[in-house]
Parts: C-alpha cells; sequence; structure tokens
C-alpha cells in the first residue's frame, strides 16, 4: 500500500534513509545529517511525500516536488529509497508509477531527476523500462565512497502535454 507519509512513518523510514546516505553510493545527502534534517529533506520541504507499507513495515518511500520555480514550475523532481531487504521485489518501480501518476494529479508535464549516480546501474536501467532518457551526463559529478568520482546523469520523461 503506497500512501501519504507521517512523522511516524518516517521514524520507521530512518534506518533506510541513513544507511543510504552513509553508503555514499546514490544521493548527495550530507552522510552526516540527522534525523530532523533528514526529515524536513525529504518530508516537510517537498509538496507531498509518501510510504510503501506492507504488512506493517515501511519497505519504501519517495518524495516530489516542483523541479524548478516560477516558469519551471512545470517539471517535478522525485526521490525514491528502498529498503536492503525490499530491493528487487518491484517496489521502487511501484513507487515511481504511483509518482507518475500524482504528478499528474498536481498538474505537473514532465519529471526531471537533476542527479542519477551513473554507477547505479539498477535504478538507470529501471527508470529507462519507465520511459525515462538520459538527457545530460554531468561528468564527476559524484563522489562514490568505494569508486571515486563517476558520472551522474540528468534524467527525462514527459508525463502531459
Amino acid at each position: 500500500m503506497i500512501r501519504e507519509m507521517t512523522k511516524e512513518d518516517f521514524a520507521a523510514f530512518w534506518p533506510c534513509f541513513e544507511s543510504v546516505i552513509k553508503a555514499q553510493e546514490t544521493y548527495a545527502f550530507d552522510p552526516e545529517m540527522n534525523f530532523e534534517a533528514a526529515y524536513q529533506l525529504w518530508c516537510a520541504t517537498p509538496l507531498k511525500a509518501f510510504v510503501f507499507v506492507e504488512g506493517g513495515q515501511v519497505l519504501g518511500s519517495y518524495y516530489i516536488r516542483a523541479n524548478g520555480m516560477g516558469p519551471s514550475n512545470h517539471i517535478c523532481n522525485c526521490g525514491y529509497m528502498v529498503t536492503e531487504a525490499a530491493q528487487g521485489k518491484g517496489i521502487a518501480r511501484q513507487l515511481c508509477e504511483h509518482s507518475q501518476q500524482i504528478a499528474i494529479e498536481l498538474g505537473f508535464e514532465a519529471m526531471q531527476f537533476n542527479s542519477v549516480v551513473s554507477t547505479n546501474t539498477v535504478a538507470v536501467k529501471l527508470w529507462q523500462k519507465l520511459g525515462y532518457q538520459i538527457i545530460g551526463t554531468i561528468p564527476r559529478a559524484y563522489r562514490h565512497k568505494q569508486l571515486g568520482y563517476v558520472d551522474s546523469y540528468i534524467m527525462h520523461k514527459q508525463l502531459q502535454v
């Protein structure tokens, strides 16, 4: 089930969030970010945040926000995280499909991912399967904890005209 995220949901999701940012493999978030800062970033600042719950457990989440302001506020941006135990079970796909529907309901015409780390091949392949195109490469944009400097992709999908 996917529903809007509460602060209690985020508390349950926090171990996943903290693990992802500390790994420094996919998100350009401060790896030392505390719970409150993370909650503000993921839940309070965006338009909405959602959670995937199954069997009473939070298995994944996403946020949605405008990618730009004013004349660029018709394009949205989302971020997704799935718990390690739930990876490979189609949850990221369900979250992305849900986010696209929410984006359309909110009046967005397109979705853009600003920095998909090139070595995150599972995510890149999934986004491509869901119709996102790589529209740009930012050389050496991400300092991967294990691999050093790697490229990041800008990915885009038109949702409605």
